[in-house]
């Protein structure tokens, strides 16, 4: 059977004996009588002072003479977004205009002379340094790019956009971490005296596939975020697959194999749109994992993705800790989770939550979860009562419309 939650009322479908044995052979384990309380990590220091933001890049010719600075040519400024992308998941959720891809018509750089022998390691990483709306040449047919290096963001850039047209993949080949912003470190440059609390630079990836990052071992900020890390600004992801990423297997607040984020601008929520993630592995959120953010989950797939700690959080005496959040490992105080079209599905986790794992210190945080399906999230520690496959302490429960949980 499945159990199907529609607002606050809970009903009983009845399925074939063959779905009747798939969903047993899939299904989470028995749940504990009670699971951790989730404490969140110290925050890491930040500073109070830094110098004013630098002056915007002038149009010219940079760097690789495979990373092209294109000049702006239009009479008049595009729409901020522009059409929505295919629709992913259950694909009936709808898009808001903040999650809705950045135009590209006249991008600042283009990676790439149109082989895919230009389009290297140090033209993205290049590209990514400047800033500005970032597109690629590289051939009629898809093309991987193995980075040597980790592409990073400087802090003096107003927003980022990275789109390869759903033709390009960054891969780090199980080494290094693919993408990287973090507004509190000085290396990538001073731009506020609130590092933690800045509007940008604001990072947009669309159309993309980020492949084997890994992050083992980057231990700034807390580490994790094998494709992806992004403390600070503002951080939006459309139509994009991650497949194969890593982060460190063991720590108790530690996570995100394809996807860390910390310190969102004025806690706007991290959109993460029509987007892919499998055969993620990390200490806990073998898809996204995050300290006090909010984050907006539309029309995705989330499967085979694994929380592989030991000891959960706080760490159990003897144990490195971690091991919770399948697909998305959630911790802090007032936060929201909304997850809206997506499927969530054969994810697991060693401790808790095989599906999500959620915690709101102060018990403020909410999730809802509104059109999607969760089956076959397994944990072998804890969850919450009557939810399969999510732990959750915050307020109240999690609230489930027309969504199956099973």
């Amino acid at each position: 059977m499945r159990l199907t939650r529609t607002a606050t009322a809970l009903t009983v479908t009845l399925f074939t004996a063959a779905t009747l044995t798939a969903c047993a052979a899939s299904g989470p384990a028995a749940t504990r009588a009670s699971g951790p309380s989730g404490s969140a990590a110290a925050r890491p220091a930040t500073s109070s002072a830094g110098p004013a933001q630098d002056a915007a890049l002038g149009p010219r010719r940079v760097g690789s003479p495979t990373v092209a600075h294109v000049p702006a040519r239009r009479t008049s400024a595009p729409a901020a977004r522009s059409e929505a992308p295919t629709s992913n998941g259950t694909g009936i959720a709808a898009v808001p205009a903040a999650g809705r891809p950045v135009s590209i018509a006249h991008p600042d750089h283009v990676i790439g002379d149109g082989t895919a022998a230009s389009c290297t390691s140090q033209a993205v990483a290049d590209a990514v340094a400047m800033g500005g709306v970032i597109t690629f040449s590289c051939g009629r047919e898809p093309v991987t790019i193995t980075m040597a290096t980790t592409a990073k963001v400087r802090n003096t850039s107003a927003a980022v956009v990275l789109d390869g047209q759903g033709k390009v993949t960054l891969s780090g080949a199980g080494a290094r971490r693919i993408l990287y912003e973090d507004t509190c470190d000085p290396t990538q440059t001073w731009a506020t005296s609130h590092c933690q609390n800045q509007a940008t630079p604001h990072l947009t990836v669309q159309n993309m596939t980020f492949a084997n990052g890994n992050s083992t071992g980057q231990s700034y900020d807390g580490g994790g975020g094998g494709a992806i890390f992004d403390r600070g600004g503002q951080l939006t992801v459309i139509n994009s697959r991650f497949t194969g990423n890593r982060c460190d297997s063991s720590g108790p607040d530690l996570g995100g194999a394809a996807i860390r984020a910390l310190s969102q601008y004025q806690n706007q929520p991290v959109y993460v749109v029509d987007s892919t993630f499998t055969g993620g592995v990390c200490s806990n959120g073998g898809a996204l994992s995050s300290i006090g953010v909010s984050w907006t989950v539309i029309n995705c797939i989330m499967t085979g993705n694994q929380a592989i700690g030991d000891g959960a959080n706080p760490a159990q005496a003897g144990t490195p800790g971690g091991g919770s959040g399948g697909a998305i490992y959630n911790d802090g105080d007032t936060y929201t989770l909304t997850v809206d079209g997506s499927v969530i599905s054969d994810n697991s986790a060693r401790e808790g939550g095989g599906a999500i794992f959620y915690v709101s210190n102060d018990r403020t945080g909410t999730m809802q979860l509104e059109h999607s399906q969760l089956r076959g999230n397994p944990n072998a520690g804890f969850q919450t009562s009557g939810f399969p496959g999510i732990f959750f302490l915050g307020r109240g429960q999690p609230a489930l419309t027309s969504t199956t949980d099973s």
